[in-house]
Parts: C-alpha cells; sequence; structure tokens
C-alpha cells in the first residue's frame, strides 16, 4: 500500500497531500489580507514555492492550477505576476474563475497539482 503524506493536517484540510509522487495543495490565500492583488498573488505564490519545496519538487513540475479572484477584473495583474513566476513553457493547466471566496478581505485563493 502506498504511503499518503499530509502537510500540516488539520480536522477540516491538510496544507498539502502527497501520494504516488503527486502533490496537492489546498486552497492557498494571503497572508495579508489587506495587500492589494499583486502583493496578494506574489505571496500566495511564494507559499506555493514553499510547498512544493518541502515536497521535493518546484514549478518546472506543475500540472495544473485552479484560481479564485474575488474580482474578476484582477485576471491582468494576476497573469503579470503568475507568468513572471513560472519558468518559460512550463505553464500547467489552469482554471481561473470569479469567486466569493471566504475573508471578503483575500482576493485571491490558489491550488496547485504538481508532481516529483
Amino acid at each position: 500500500m502506498s504511503r499518503i503524506l499530509r502537510t500540516e493536517p488539520s480536522q477540516v484540510f491538510s496544507k498539502a497531500v502527497e501520494y504516488h509522487g503527486f502533490v496537492y495543495t489546498q486552497g492557498l490565500v494571503p497572508t495579508n489580507p489587506d495587500a492589494d492583488i499583486r502583493a496578494q498573488v506574489a505571496n500566495v505564490l511564494g507559499q506555493i514555492d514553499e510547498v512544493l519545496e518541502l515536497h521535493g519538487t518546484d514549478t518546472t513540475r506543475l500540472l495544473q492550477a485552479q484560481i479564485w479572484l474575488a474580482d474578476i477584473s484582477d485576471r491582468a495583474a494576476l497573469n503579470e505576476i503568475w507568468s513572471a513566476w513560472l519558468p518559460e513553457g512550463q505553464a500547467p493547466a489552469r482554471a481561473l474563475v470569479q469567486a466569493v471566496l471566504a475573508d471578503p478581505r483575500w482576493r485571491v485563493e490558489i491550488m496547485v497539482t504538481a508532481c516529483k
């Protein structure tokens, strides 16, 4: 039986789950909800970097991303920072939607799947 590795598990969710060489993150949100969209996106991407590194992978191994924006008009700012963060030619499959987020100050939430 394959081992399931859970990072920072709580009663409700884990920060990440690794299974069979795949890493699935929770929906990561900004640690400073009062920052502007650019700072929030950069913060969330930094958190993704940390989780991927903890699991022995990186942005070159991203398979899929799900992104929620509180306001779809923030798409251009998100894409600018997102594109600079990704290695050239390494974009994952991605969904981007507008959604009501759990904290009204959050402007972005991102969840990714990567392989090792």
